[in-house]
């Protein structure tokens, strides 16, 4: 376990507190969990389909953000780099526990169009809802492009595969996901050409 020994810091103070950190301060590291608990979960159940799941990832991110402090730079915002690492553990969980779909023709069926004020009315935990119906390696490729920006060419390489494959599940998750939307809210949706999914970000 991360917890270890006491020394001086300020419980308000995210510098001192991260300082503390560094020398191992148990106390710290509990306040630094505390404070970002609700932040680094929500980021881990976009990646995992159970809450059980999420916290596996949760804890073995924070165990990574303890270990690698030293590289933090302070100079940067404290939640993106966190963010990143929680990512990061994410897709390392993903690739130990999944099997990549090796397909790379899409799918041809009915998409389906959102009216202009439906995102207005599906709340971000609706949509994430949704989402975690995906299954794994849908959801992965979905979370790392549209909510945390990584490209296609850059999510082939993270998950060590062609990028044809995941352009390929990239859309299926988008067809999947609008389909799961058209389903839940059927007032809102109609027939149409394809239209970006939205997701708001808490």
């Amino acid at each position: 376990m991360f917890f270890r020994k006491s020394s001086s810091f300020s419980d308000n103070d995210l510098p001192s507190v991260i300082q503390a950190c560094r020398a191992n301060d148990s106390r710290a590291q509990r306040i630094l969990f505390k404070q970002f608990f609700g932040y680094a979960k929500s980021i881990c159940l976009r990646y995992t389909s159970s809450v059980e799941e999420a916290e596996d990832v949760l804890n073995e991110g924070f165990l990574k953000a303890f270990q690698h402090l030293d590289s933090y730079n302070e100079a940067l915002p404290f939640k993106a780099w966190l963010r990143t690492i929680l990512v990061n553990t994410a897709i390392s969980h993903y690739r130990r526990n999944s099997r990549f779909e090796q397909q790379s023709s899409l799918e041809s069926g009915e998409q389906v169009a959102l009216d202009n004020d439906v995102v207005d009315q599906i709340a971000a935990d609706e949509i994430l809802a949704l989402v975690q119906k995906l299954n794994p390696t849908h959801r992965t490729v979905f979370m790392m492009h549209v909510v945390d920006g990584y490209s296609l060419h850059e999510i082939a390489e993270l998950l060590n595969h062609n990028e044809a494959t995941v352009r390929s599940n990239y859309s299926r998750a988008r067809q999947k996901l609008q389909q799961l939307i058209k389903q839940a809210y059927p007032f809102h949706v109609k027939s149409g050409p394809a239209a970006s999914v939205p997701y708001h970000e808490n």
